[in-house]
């Protein structure tokens, strides 16, 4: 950087002051952008997870829930409508969370590193901001009031020709980096303001939820002393089986609601092969314009017929897909969502839930029979709301994720530490790829039901 003192540019023999810039430190290696912004966001996330944790509901809103919950119709239809409509509420509220802290996070690395610039130049910023200042002190004489102000001022003008281009180009970029910076904060400003309503708005939604799944859990069939012996029943398999397979194909035959359960989706299906291709395309045909039974106990349609039409079953940005490296050494068998606190998981499609607990390190895990042959595992999740044998419709919540990511084999080698959803597809006990499967990315939502 040049800079000039204006008070020695009256001498004659003066000479302009040439001071090197302080010296660059060698360039470190370049960061990643896609690891950076991911730590960003995990940090923007701890954040948004303690202000989540200050959030209260006001009893008024609180009361005005349960009253809208004691208005509706206690009937399993209209219980499970309202909680699918909750469920696609909340995934939506935590996806504009999920868009927010991305937001967030790009916002802060452009802070960062315009902050890191200025670190970077301060000597040079602080050799403008001197020669500015100095200058405003000491202005140039005017032209005509004597000669000899006529020629100080002349030589003025000519080391300044010199200097002054360096100066307002330095200036120039540090008035451009404090304007840059100020937006950035109104920036982050107006999208925190934002984002803080947007997580009072779920909150609601999670308290509605909650309420709805009290009354769901009030019409079960079933006693409260066969459910529990069914879910003591269920661990000990799991505690026995050392596979995935084993433990579907023992729940499968010995849990009596989830056997029951098989035999009512095994005739289903027998319908659905024996009929003529006229009467499939006809059933296709009534799918595509009239919402399936919200009562029914099978799935509506045909699991290999709904590729291109599942919804994920929770908000967030996926880590790891089917056929990536896993970190143990061998290629993935499902993929790896990274999720947020808290957020709701639901039914990709609807199912009976062959297993609903904890199973080895994979936390808390739900099963799911889909039909034909095909299983959807998920697991990773912190809370389950449904039990095995229970019928669940696709969109239905039936988890909620926790604060951290479980440690497991399927978390290996992960770049984060927020909360992880592992999803595999299993077709006759055999993993497959579920991309085939699930609705392109911002091509709108569609579910199964509709």
């Amino acid at each position: 950087m040049i800079a000039a003192d204006h008070a020695g540019a009256q001498a004659p023999d003066a000479a302009p002051n040439v001071q090197p810039a302080a010296p660059v430190p060698a360039a470190a290696a370049p960061e990643d952008p896609s690891t950076a912004l991911r730590e960003k966001r995990d940090e923007v996330g701890r954040e948004l997870q303690d202000l989540s944790q200050t959030l209260k509901l006001s009893e008024q809103k609180a009361t005005e829930l349960q009253q809208g919950i004691a208005a509706l119709e206690k009937t399993a239809g209209s219980l499970r409508e309202a909680l699918i409509e909750s469920a696609t509420r909340r995934k939506d509220l935590e996806k504009a969370i999920a868009a927010s802290e991305t937001k967030l996070a790009e916002y802060g690395l452009r802070e960062d590193g315009i902050r890191k610039s200025f670190h970077e130049r301060r000597g040079t910023l602080a050799e403008v901001l001197a020669a500015l200042q100095r200058m405003g002190r000491n202005p140039p004489p005017a032209l005509l009031v004597s000669p000899d102000d006529a020629l100080a001022s002349v030589r003025t003008a000519i080391l300044l020709g010199a200097v002054v281009p360096g100066i307002r180009k330095e200036t120039d970029e540090l008035a451009s980096d404090l304007h840059d910076l100020a937006s950035l904060r109104v920036s982050i400003q107006s999208e925190k303001t934002t984002l803080l309503a947007t997580l009072q708005s779920r909150q609601e939604e999670e308290r509605r939820m909650d309420l709805l799944l009290v009354e769901n859990d009030k019409l079960s069939r079933k006693s409260a002393a066969q459910l529990e012996e069914e879910r003591r029943h269920s661990e000990d398999l799991a505690k026995k089986a050392v596979s995935l397979e084993g433990l579907i194909g023992s729940l499968e035959n010995e849990i009596a609601s989830v056997r029951e359960a098989m035999d009512v989706a095994r005739l289903e299906e027998e319908k659905r092969r024996q009929q003529t291709e006229e009467q499939r395309q006809r059933a296709r045909d009534l799918a595509a314009t009239t919402l399936p039974d919200k009562n029914r106990i099978a799935p509506a349609y045909s699991f290999a017929e709904l590729k291109s039409k599942l919804e994920l079953p929770a908000a967030g940005e996926i880590l790891r897909r089917f056929g990536d490296p896993d970190g143990t050494g061998h290629p993935a068998k499902g993929m790896v969502i990274a999720s947020s606190a808290g957020s709701v998981v639901t039914a990709p499609a609807d199912a009976m839930v062959v297993y609903a607990g904890e199973f080895r390190s994979y936390g808390q895990m739900v099963i799911l029979n889909t039909g034909e042959g095909y299983h959807i595992v998920l697991s990773g999740m912190d809370r389950v709301n449904t039990r095995a044998g229970k019928f669940v419709l696709s969109g239905e919540p039936i988890a909620v994720m926790g604060e951290k990511r479980v440690a497991s084999a399927t978390a290996l080698a992960l770049e984060t530490d927020r909360p992880t959803l592992y999803i595999e597809f299993r077709k006759d006990g055999t993993s497959v790829d579920s991309r085939p499967w699930w609705v392109e990315q911002n091509s709108g939502k569609v579910r199964n039901d509709t």
